[in-house]
């Protein structure tokens, strides 16, 4: 038996949490681990799910990397989100993940905060 990442197999290492609370008018979306081709699937079902929120943050801070399928997949949920009328902001405090998202122009299109207050106020900015 191969060990996991050799013979060509990949485990697919990506947890969910949602956070919902009450103190809060947000919900936020919180992958932890890789945000890859091989465990897209999962964060874009959990977005999807997601889709009707008013106002979401995607917590970024958790992953340790993520290649163009998870970049499609979040611009995937945020076009779902602002379809259904929502407010979308992206919290992320990891420097190659930030570096990423600045260097591909995704920050153009929502904003990326690398303080998690500074996404909430975000959801109150004007999106045009």
């Amino acid at each position: 038996m191969c060990p996991a990442g050799e013979c060509g197999y990949h485990a697919a290492v990506l947890e969910i949490r949602v956070e919902r609370s009450e103190a809060t008018d947000y919900v936020q979306l919180c992958p932890e681990g890789e945000l890859d081709a091989y465990s897209v699937a999962q964060f874009r079902e959990s977005f999807a799910e997601l889709g009707g929120e008013p106002r979401l943050i995607v917590n970024l801070g958790g992953v340790q990397f993520m290649d163009s399928a998870g970049l499609g997949a979040l611009i995937g949920g945020i076009r779902k989100v602002r379809e259904n009328d929502g407010r979308i902001a992206v919290f992320c405090d990891r420097a190659n993940i930030t570096r990423l998202l600045h260097t591909t122009g995704f920050d153009r299109i929502v904003p990326v905060k690398e303080v998690l207050e500074e996404s909430v106020a975000a959801l109150d900015e004007d999106p045009s």
